[in-house]
């Protein structure tokens, strides 16, 4: 335990030298806070291998049943227009019901932090609700907004959705030809490979909650954080590519949905802190009753570009326990809260990892 400590305020001293080059310039320590951490739900199919996509083909497909969230990120390569398809295939015996609970989706772009920011503020708002009934063998083309699954050369698409289904369903997610029929290349479309990021995959148990173990006293804590997609702190969701039987990790968690839970004994202010680089996305608060999505960053469209990169001995440091807030540190309001507040979370599309979820005085 002494050796622990000492190394720390080595590390402190450290990093108070390497951020203090003027006056004006300032440190503040940082503890992380200790939180329970909890994986439930359904099964995550993601789709974001290749991301690249230079061929007409299937890009992901595997078997789900009973709660379940997509979510897909490709960009279309090639010198042409594509057109993007959901297909849901009913393998079960009779009539197979598929209500869509909610998603998010943007319109093809170049912009990657505009898809990921509008696709995720649009899946927060939680308005969109689907029905889909097949009958026993039926195939269906999924295509809420047509001219949205229809891709420019350079262009992105992206989007996520959560669905229920009565009995298993087939999902195929496809790149393919613009004046082609879906359902008809799908006879004979085949399975692209993954490209060497292997970010695709079906993973189960699609949410996680993180509750901190006791609540946050801001007048003897002082400035406190959480860690999310470190993969230490917050390890990484581990799955199968059901196109190949190899197993996958979800680098990231994308499309994972947190719910951070949070007690407080005085007013307390909230920010969200870069760590990995840009960063574009929104979440959602509820708060007494009251719920609304915010947008992090809100002022301009991302953020985290001018944190400069951490040295290794900070970035251990962070993930022991002990961070610093300095001058350069990125912060983006998530407001201020007393007694008891959660936010509902995904790592966005196109944004970097890990983020801090920082607790601080409200003054």
């Amino acid at each position: 335990m002494k050796f622990i400590k000492k190394l720390f305020a080595t590390i402190i001293a450290a990093l108070t030298l390497s951020t203090s080059a003027s006056a004006e310039k300032f440190s503040t320590v940082m503890h992380k806070l200790d939180v329970y951490s909890q994986d439930s739900g359904g099964t995550l199919i993601f789709s974001d291998s290749p991301e690249y996509v230079r061929k007409n083909g299937i890009l992901y497909t595997d078997t789900v049943s009973g709660d379940a969230r997509i979510l897909f990120y490709h960009l279309n390569d090639t010198g042409v227009r594509k057109r993007f398809a959901i297909i849901f295939e009913n393998t079960a015996d009779g009539e197979n019901v598929i209500n869509i609970t909610r998603g998010g989706l943007c319109a093809p772009n170049r912009n990657y932090f505009s898809v990921g920011k509008i696709t995720q503020t649009m899946y927060m708002e939680n308005d969109f609700t689907d029905r889909i009934e097949l009958r026993q063998n039926e195939r269906r083309v999924y295509q809420p907004y047509d001219d949205y699954f229809l891709l420019k050369p350079g262009q992105l698409i992206h989007g996520v959705c959560d669905f229920t289904a009565t009995k298993p369903v087939r999902i195929f997610l496809m790149m393919y030809p613009e004046n082609l029929d879906a359902l008809a290349f799908l006879n004979y479309a085949p399975i692209l490979p993954k490209d060497e990021y292997r970010l695709r995959g079906t993973f189960k148990h699609m949410n996680r909650t993180l509750t901190l173990k006791r609540p946050y006293n801001c007048q003897t804590d002082g400035l406190g954080y959480i860690l999310i997609g470190d993969n230490v702190n917050d390890p990484f969701k581990r799955g199968i590519d059901a196109t190949d039987g190899s197993e996958v990790v979800n680098y990231g968690n994308y499309g994972i949905n947190y719910t951070l839970n949070f007690r407080m004994k005085f007013p307390t202010r909230f920010c969200l802190s870069p760590l990995g680089g840009h960063y574009a996305g929104a979440l959602r608060y509820k708060y007494f009753g009251n719920s609304g999505v915010i947008q992090t960053p809100d002022s301009r469209l991302y953020f985290g570009d001018r944190t400069p990169p951490e040295p290794p001995h900070v970035a251990q440091a962070r993930v022991e326990g002990i961070s610093l807030m300095t001058d350069g540190t990125e912060l983006s309001e998530l407001g201020s809260y007393r007694g008891q507040v959660s936010f509902e979370y995904s790592p966005p599309g196109a944004s970097n990892l890990p983020v801090n979820i920082i607790l601080m005085p409200k003054e």
